[in-house]
Formats: structure tokens, sequence, C-alpha cells
């Protein structure tokens, strides 16, 4: 078992490092110079050269990439010369060891800082908007799960007659139609049509200033409508696969064992088709929560959710490329845990598994 963990925790390291190489790649071959994005219009040739030489853009391309990965690595080197980029300073917040003219650092991982947001670091952006996105995808997983699971077990145990026909077209439906479609449509009826029904707003934030403007109120009614959008793809699979897998158990020897013995449908299900029909519901889960955090980009921005998606949108929208790398490095980090994390409940849930076949 520490094995198996320690391999997986190995390869997911060497994937994180292909997806910062790919993301500095892609990003740095742009057009447009990132010194003029930050100072905007109103800059000379010596704001700019001190803009360059302050972030580093002044040096080679191979010295810039490293020094990438020096910005983003936990443990990194640092300079005891205020003239260079890899001084340490108040942007690494974390403890050094001077070595010399170098020294080690053990810091967080350093994002760099917005081209729009004067002074502000990408981890201070995210570290606000993330708590929001990572709400609305947990109470959107959790209603596609919850869902899902009963879904598809009615559709199972009812194979072939009218209720399996309609959960069947339901979930194609859910599944073909896209996240920013269903979301307008649903945010325009509940939060429009229906608004004197529903009491429900077609935008809003989870924290909300209140009507003195002195503080925040917390407003859960705001998130029913962007989760439940969220969901409904990840929903609509969950009971396909749970329908699937619960109909090859029920083929099993010891399911027809089960039965001769005289439990009802109840206790088959729950005591011994379920647990062994959950591993493509796992796998689905993981990749659907992971998937969300990218997904939510167009559900947060037209529900004017606060979230890392809405981020996005704006930071694409005035080229503020720190950002973007910023968020786009903390969806393939997550991931790459998730799937880690997975693999070893994979072991958990059915311990007959081989570990050289995962």
């Amino acid at each position: 078992m520490l094995s198996f963990i320690l391999n997986r925790i190995v390869v997911g390291i060497a994937s994180l490092f292909g997806v910062l190489s790919l993301v500095f790649l892609l990003f740095n071959l742009l057009p447009g110079d990132p010194a003029q994005m930050m100072l905007g219009q109103n800059q000379n040739e010596e704001q700019l050269a001190l803009v360059r030489k302050k972030y580093g853009f002044d040096r080679p391309f191979v010295e810039q990439y490293f020094l990438f990965l020096n910005d983003v690595s936990p443990i990194s080197i640092h300079s005891r010369s205020p003239e260079d980029y890899t001084f340490f300073q108040e942007k690494y917040s974390g403890i050094k060891m001077s070595l010399g003219k170098y020294g080690l650092a053990l810091k967080k991982p350093y994002l760099r800082e917005s081209f729009q947001k004067t002074g502000k670091k990408v981890g201070e952006v995210i570290a606000e908007t993330f708590p929001n996105t990572l709400v609305l995808a947990l109470v959107a997983i959790f209603i596609a799960i919850v869902i899902g699971c009963f879904l598809g077990i009615i559709a199972a145990i009812n194979k072939g007659n009218i209720w399996d026909t309609i959960i069947q077209f339901v979930s194609t439906i859910g599944v073909s139609v896209p996240s920013f479609f269903s979301a307008i449509i649903i945010a325009w009826l509940f939060g429009f049509v229906w608004y004197q029904y529903t009491g429900l707003n077609m935008s809003g934030n989870l924290y909300e200033l209140d009507d003195f403007g002195e503080g925040s109120v917390l407003q859960l009614k705001n998130l029913i409508l962007p989760a439940l959008v969220l969901g409904i793809r990840p929903l609509a699979v969950i009971s396909q696969l749970m329908r699937n897998s619960l109909l090859e158990v029920f083929d099993q020897e010891y399911i027809r064992t089960a039965r001769a013995k005289g439990l009802n449908q109840f206790q088959v299900v729950w005591r011994h088709a379920l647990k062994n029909a959950l591993n493509p519901v796992v796998t689905a889960v993981s990749g659907w929560f992971a998937s969300m955090l990218a997904g939510a980009v167009f559900v947060e921005y037209i529900f004017g959710w606060n979230g890392i998606g809405k981020e996005l949108v704006n930071a694409l929208n005035v080229s503020d490329l720190p950002i973007v790398m910023g968020i786009v490095l903390l969806i393939a980090l997550i991931f790459i845990v998730i799937n880690i994390f997975v693999d070893i409940l994979y072991l958990i849930l059915d311990p007959k598994l081989k570990l050289l076949k995962i």
C-alpha cells in the first residue's frame, strides 16, 4: 500500500511539472509585452525597464522558465542581493536559510502579481475567490451524487418499464445540454419569470452587504440555482453509471443466492449490490468534481458568483496572465490530487484489485 501511494505521488509530481512547463510555454509565447500590460497606456521607457527588471522579463526565455519554477516551488533558491530577482522578500512569505551568496527557502508557492490589480498577489486573489467555488462545487456534487444514485437505483430495479425509460431520457437530456445554456434558461425561469414563487435571484454571491452596507450577510438561497445547474450533467452521468453497474451486479451468482435466501429488493441492493456497483460511480464523481472547478467558469459568470471561474473570465478579458496561469495551475493540481485519492479509494472499496493493474 505504501509503495503504491508513493508511486502515485511521484507520478502526480511529474504530471504537475509537465503542466507547469506547458502553461509557462503557452502563455509566454503569446504576443505582447507583460511590462506594458502591467503599466497600461501611461508608461515611458524608463518605467518599462524597471518593471522588466523587477519581474525578470528582461531575462532570456530559458532563464525566465527556471525563475518561474523557482517561484512556484515550495523549496527554492534565493539570493541575498536586493538587486537580484530571487532576493528573498515579502513576496515569498516563508523561511530562508542563507548559504553564502545564495541560499534555500522554504515558502508558499509564489504565483507572482496581477498585471491589473496593482501590487496584489495572485495567491491572494485565489484565496479570496476559491472558497466560493469550492462551496459551489461541493453542493453541486452532493446534489448529483444523492439524486443521481437514487435515480440509477430506481432505473435498475425497474429495468424496462416506464420509470426506467423516463430516467434514461432525462439523463440523456441532462448530459446533452451545455452548462452555459441551462444556466441562462434556469436563471431566467426561476430568477425572473417565477421569482414571485421561488424568491430566488438571477445573480448573487454567497455573502452580500447588509441593508446598511456595514457588514456581510450569508445568502444561501443564491447558492441554489448555480449549484443545481452545475450538478445537472454529473447527476445524469452518475444515474446512468449506477443503473448499468447495478444491472451487471444483479447478474452475479451471490445476488441470486441472496434473493434465494428470501431477502427483499432493498436488502439485496443495500447489503450486497450497492458497494460492488460503486467503483464506476467513484471514478465519475472524482472526475466531475475536478472538472466542476473548471466548468464553473460559465456558470459563475452567468450567475455573478464570485469564484475563480468568474475571476478567470475577468482576467482573460483584460489579459491578466498571472491570474490566468495561477488558476489553471490550481485546477491542474486539484485534478492530480483527486486522481491520487481515487486510486487509494479503489483499494479500500475493492481490496482484490492488484496494484500493478490499477
